[in-house]
């Protein structure tokens, strides 16, 4: 895993610090018991309990490694002050040929979420609109060609 900072709110943070400690403390047991009652059962090689119990116990480590990595290196992120777009600012666009505006607030990327209008600093939209300023237009790549827009607020 790389040391590439993570971009969290201070509630993102927390949510995932609590995951953590659940997984730690609740689902290690959970399993370790799951593995257990399994071996009890006699010949592992053809015991669907066990196989999965192992399964269970491979993707909550990998969780848990990749959570502690997220801990190790994030950066808590606030409301975004000054005038360029930045991580935790929400930037009103304009896109070419349309007419209505749209509002995004730029997260980072495990906090994305379309439906919410939260984009990552490191999707296409996110990274051209990093440091532009109200007024100043930028293009990025979509599957469709080129798109190109306006930043008509940041807040």
């Amino acid at each position: 895993m790389s040391d590439e900072k993570e971009y969290l709110s201070q509630e993102k943070f927390e949510e995932l610090t609590k995951e953590l400690d659940y997984l730690k403390s609740v689902r290690r047991k959970e399993i370790a018991e799951q593995l257990e009652f399994a071996k009890g059962l006699g010949d592992l090689s053809e015991n669907a309990e066990y196989h999965e119990a192992r399964q269970n116990q491979a993707e909550a480590e990998e969780r848990v490694a990749k959570l502690e990595q997220m801990i190790k290196n994030a950066v808590i992120t606030g409301k975004h002050k000054g005038g360029a777009v930045g991580i935790g600012s929400t930037a009103t666009i304009l896109r070419g040929g349309e007419k209505s505006e749209r509002r995004y607030q730029i997260v980072g990327s495990e906090e994305a979420n379309t439906k919410e209008n939260k984009i990552s600093n490191k999707s296409p939209l996110g990274e051209a609109l990093m440091g532009k300023s109200k007024g100043e237009s930028c293009s990025y790549e979509t599957p469709m060609g080129v798109v190109s827009c306006k930043i008509v607020n940041v807040e």
